[in-house]
């Protein structure tokens, strides 16, 4: 059996590829955002928050691609260091929504700029219409993955 028989050719392989992007990627999150005593868990709960206030404990976990028990620890730790609220008992059923407080506003903008500034150093050698193209193959890409349409969205524009 040669090489190439064994399995998957990772110099070839997209998906390996896209992994590794996405390691790259993390890595440099952590790096601007450990000096502000973040992580990325941290800082996409902030984001999700100030996007979209009163998400519940499962929302956060699957915004930031972690487990629900994960996401409460670091929920039950933003309460505590005053960067989340949320109320004593659930007003609906058992759902506790969280909000940013004034001090998660803060810190979020601070987290913010740095993260922004990892994004900016990552498309640095990308024309507009470069990424622009990455973001529309990206974006097809989950969406065949997510709804097992194997020929993209079904748009004929190219990609």
């Amino acid at each position: 059996m040669s090489q190439s028989d064994v399995g998957i050719d990772l110099d070839k392989s997209l998906g390996y590829l896209l992994k590794e992007a996405s390691s790259a990627l993390r890595a440099a999150m952590e790096e601007v955002l450990r000096p502000l005593g973040m992580s990325v868990t941290h800082y996409s709960c902030l984001e999700l928050l100030a996007q979209r206030p009163g998400l519940s404990n499962s929302e956060l976990a699957r915004g930031a691609f972690v487990t629900r028990q994960s996401m409460n620890v670091l929920l039950q730790a933003l309460e505590r260091d005053g960067y989340v609220s949320r109320p004593a008992e659930a007003p609906v059923g058992k759902v506790l929504p969280a909000r940013l407080t004034p001090r998660g506003r803060r810190s979020l903008e601070k987290a913010t700029v740095a993260v922004r500034s990892v994004e900016v150093r990552m498309l640095a050698g990308m024309t507009e219409t470069e990424q622009t193209g990455a973001f529309r193959i990206l974006q097809k890409m989950i969406h065949s993955l997510r709804d097992g349409d194997g020929d993209g969205d079904g748009d004929d524009g190219g990609a």
